[in-house]
């Protein structure tokens, strides 16, 4: 099962199938790292890739501890790292929602079909509530949770709004009990036949401000931090979006928790008789009720002498593109066999030791990459075979030094230039962005290339 990756302007993107291959608010300095394949050094200048979003520095970066002294620093991918702390805690508190909704400092992403209002490809814009109150002229926190469901009336739709969390970096904002800090919420003005013309109005007087929606684009050209909100909010979003009907019995569901839970209501004032009925999700706790996380692995593949690494490609992708091999988990399936079993199904080569190296995000729909660097055990278990699942054009062994002179001069979206510097016909590989850099990145500037791995000194994992 094949994983199916696509790269474009303005950066990386990844598309994931059934099959297929905190609060921290900077960037990350110049400084000491720890040589190991779980934090690579970073590159030379003459080593770095083209100019992308910087990665989100990881939390307590700068902090001595054992697990840092021996495994080096954490990485953090992109769309992780968030600038916001999201209290999650306090979503059924609609006293605090009620005043972050429409506190003076709250800050709103609108979305339209899931993209964001932008200033630029770089830049996302957050409004104030005056400037969409227009659409929601009323505050949805005002009745408290239990009356919402009470009053339920599935012939009216209301446009979906999402606590976030605090920016607390916003001193003169909002504060409640030990918190302060600026509100920040996603809101869906998708038009909606209960609220059309207000939508599409709001629409319009952000493209007159001289604003746009992202259509047609992935979100990987914004800072890591807005990328990071971005795509939690885009995710909240979409969970709603589909999930509008209860999955156990059908009915028409409620978004409460200010977006974080649906409920199945046990009346609903359009319906003669109003009282509905039984549904398991209002007397159990429930895995249509929360916001689902589809985890998938995605590895780079070490050679049984630590001096190759194993990649792949689609036959739709321009010559010479390759990267990791990636896949979803299947149910009751820990992480090291799912990385096994993906990778033998894709190219049978059988693995040994995997490890796990970092996680992203992924918002397209609602992914978490988990990242692992694995190795074969000896040369019989390196032979490739494609016959099992056909998916793959080609898989490969390349050894490091083909791959850390494609991570100089080869990264960029797919089908985008090469960078200043590549050579005709070498390996193009994705951009830092994308958790697949990372874990090759990982491999060459680990120790790998110099014969040294910082695990256990012997070459293998």
């Amino acid at each position: 099962m094949l994983a199916h990756f696509w790269y474009r302007r303005p950066a990386f993107a990844v598309q994931l199938r059934p099959s297929l291959c905190r609060l921290v608010h900077s960037r990350i300095p110049p400084g000491v790292h720890h040589p190991s394949v779980f934090a690579p050094n970073p590159p030379t200048d003459s080593m770095a890739p083209p100019a992308h979003p910087d990665l989100p520095r990881p939390a307590h970066a700068d902090r001595d501890s054992a697990l840092g002294r021996k495994f080096g620093k954490e990485v953090t991918n992109y769309f992780g790292g968030s600038p916001l702390n999201r209290l999650s805690f306090l979503r059924d508190d609609y006293d605090f929602l009620k005043q972050a909704f429409a506190h003076p400092s709250a800050r709103f992403i609108p979305y339209k079909n899931l993209n964001p209002v932008i200033n630029s490809p770089s830049e996302i814009y957050h409004a104030t509530y005056d400037e969409i109150k227009s659409l929601l002229p009323f505050n949805p926190f005002e009745k408290p949770e239990k009356e919402q469901i009470q009053d339920f009336d599935s012939r009216i739709d209301v446009p979906q709004v999402v606590f976030l969390g605090f920016d607390e970096s916003v001193k003169d904002g909002m504060s409640f009990k030990v918190f302060t800090g600026s509100p920040h919420w996603a809101i869906d003005i998708t038009p909606k036949p209960t609220y059309e013309k207000e939508a599409n109005e709001l629409s319009e007087k952000f493209q007159t401000q001289g604003l746009k929606f992202s259509e047609g684009m992935r979100a990987m050209s914004f800072p890591a931090d807005v990328a990071a909100e971005y795509a939690q909010g885009r995710h909240y979003l979409d969970w709603n979006y589909r999930n509008t009907f209860c999955g156990t019995c059908g009915h028409k569901t409620l978004s409460v928790h200010a977006g974080g839970k649906r409920v199945c209501p046990p009346t609903d004032k359009a319906e003669t008789p109003q009282e509905r009925e039984p549904c398991s999700t209002r007397t159990t706790l429930s895995n249509l009720t929360f916001p689902r996380t589809d985890p998938t692995i995605i590895v780079a593949v070490l050679s049984h002498d630590s001096k190759r690494l194993l990649l792949g490609r689609q036959k739709r992708w321009p010559p010479y593109w390759f990267s990791t091999l990636a896949g979803f988990i299947e149910p009751a399936e820990s992480v090291e066999d799912a990385v096994r079993r993906e990778v033998w199904e894709e190219s049978g080569v059988v693995l040994s030791r995997v490890l796990v190296h970092s996680t992203q995000p992924w918002p397209y729909p609602a992914n978490l990459m988990i990242g692992a660097i694995a190795q074969v055990a000896s040369p019989e278990d390196e032979v490739i075979k494609l016959e099992y699942d056909p998916e793959l054009e080609l898989a490969k062994w390349f050894t490091l030094e083909e791959v850390q002179e494609a991570l100089k001069y080869g990264t960029s979206g797919l089908g985008d230039p090469a960078p200043e510097g590549y050579k005709e016909g070498g390996l193009r590989l994705p951009p830092p962005t994308a958790i697949a850099n990372q874990l090759i990145t990982a491999v060459v500037e680990g120790g790998f290339l110099q014969g040294v791995t910082p695990i256990t000194g012997s070459g293998k994992l």
